[in-house]
């Protein structure tokens, strides 16, 4: 078996990989290497040729490739090692990642700290078992993506997407600017699941029409989709018959949804929350195993790559820091605790340390609501408020919280409307 040795391995060389790697180097570590399954770096953003990244990292309006480029260029220039068409078959606790290597074959990168960079996947039909018959025509949004991007290759002419995701609006363009007729935006919940700045420049700019508590019931064609009924939906979100209508096209993509990618997660036996099904981590990216970090879309799904970058240099700073054995003993720990109108926080515990540092927690409403107050409190005390005009499950948000305000127990956050 192949051996090589390094400080930190990153699995996985997208934004969330790339940003961990340079923050590592950065804070020390002599040897970084990222296994990357692809040919090259950059992960999905190789195929993102639309603009809108870097706005808030870079407060610049950048492409996915552009954006990629910076940090390509930076990791090299600070000498982090790649290991390309590398796919990780295990990862062990003691840092051990073994990998199959076009080249070297089978591979056991000997790391004294790991970052999970695996990044997310897309639900696919049999995810949500649509039925009907099982002909060509139906694409996830980010396979047609890529085909279309990366490999010039067109999937159809009369579209139909089922949900309102960021890549599913994003698609409605692209096929519309590509000369596709895209029938309908089809959303089986009664509010919009992606940016709302998505919708705009994406559907509304096209006049694409976005169907809400809506979805298909029933897939047509043989050879080729023929079309797709689609229905209103109750408050059940079950189909009403009576509703029916069929929409004439030869594609379909489905916009259904991401999954963290955790299959090695969940072999090496690391903790996984099962709302956001990603690590459970504390503010350092720490999983439940010590020596293991994780970051970006693996965690929780992001609405924007900046915030992936962002969260993934913790990821790689922490990592870097457990290897050199740069590490402190925690006084105390906090768990995040989702409170009314909130579905998921991350992170999920908090470390207490002596330090007197901030920390962000981000997390997602349950429900889109308008005029509320978000409140912050641990062990019943409230340590930190603010209104918001509007807020949709489909947008991050996020509130700032200083460790020395906490004590052991909990903070919970809520979200209340405004009296």
């Amino acid at each position: 078996m192949f051996e090589i040795k390094c400080d930190v391995a990153v699995i996985g060389g997208g934004p969330a990989g790339l940003a961990a790697s340079i923050a590592a180097k950065k804070q020390g570590a002599e040897k970084v290497l990222i296994v990357e399954r692809d040919s090259s770096l950059g992960g999905i953003l190789q195929q993102c040729i639309h603009p809108g990244f870097g706005l808030t990292y870079f407060n610049e309006e950048l492409t996915g490739p552009e954006y990629a480029g910076r940090f390509i260029d930076e990791a090299k220039s600070l000498g982090v090692e790649t290991l390309l068409n590398s796919m990780v078959l295990e990862v062990l606790p003691d840092g051990r990642v073994i990998c199959a290597n076009s080249l070297h074959g089978i591979t056991c990168v000997s790391a004294k700290s790991v970052v999970l960079a695996m990044g997310c996947r897309e639900r696919t039909r049999g995810n949500i078992q649509i039925p009907g018959t099982r002909p060509a025509g139906i694409y996830t949004a980010g396979a047609a993506q890529r085909l279309i991007n990366r490999q010039n290759e067109m999937v159809g002419r009369e579209v139909v997407i089922l949900g309102s995701g960021d890549i599913g609006m994003i698609m409605a363009r692209r096929m519309t600017l590509e000369g596709a007729k895209v029938v309908a935006v089809v959303e089986l919940m009664d509010y919009l699941a992606g940016l709302t700045r998505n919708r705009v420049q994406c559907l509304d700019d096209f006049d694409i029409p976005l169907l809400l508590s809506h979805t298909v019931t029933n897939i047509v064609g043989n050879e080729r989709v023929e079309g797709v009924w689609v229905a209103k939906v109750d408050e059940y979100k079950q189909p009403i018959k009576e509703t029916e209508q069929f929409f004439k096209c030869d594609t379909l993509l489905l916009s259904v949804g991401l999954i963290p990618e955790n299959e090695l997660s969940r072999s090496a036996k690391i903790k996984i929350n099962p709302t956001t099904n990603g690590p459970i981590v504390n503010q350092n990216m720490q999983t439940s195993i010590p020596s293991l970090f994780a970051s970006g879309n693996v965690v929780h799904v992001n609405d924007l790559a900046d915030n992936v970058s962002s969260e993934s240099e913790i990821a790689g700073r922490e990592a870097a820091r457990y290897a050199m054995g740069d590490v402190s003993e925690p006084i105390g720990e906090v768990e995040s605790v989702p409170g009314s109108g909130v579905r998921y926080i991350c992170p999920q515990h908090l470390a207490l340390y002596d330090q007197d540092n901030k920390v962000n927690l981000y997390f997602r409403v349950s429900s889109p609501d308008t005029n509320v107050q978000i409140n912050a409190s641990c062990n019943g005390k409230l340590l930190q408020s603010k209104k918001a005009v509007k807020v949709n499950p489909g947008e991050m948000e996020h509130i700032t919280l200083k460790l020395s305000d906490l004590s052991t127990g909990s903070v919970v956050i809520d979200v209340v409307k405004e009296a």
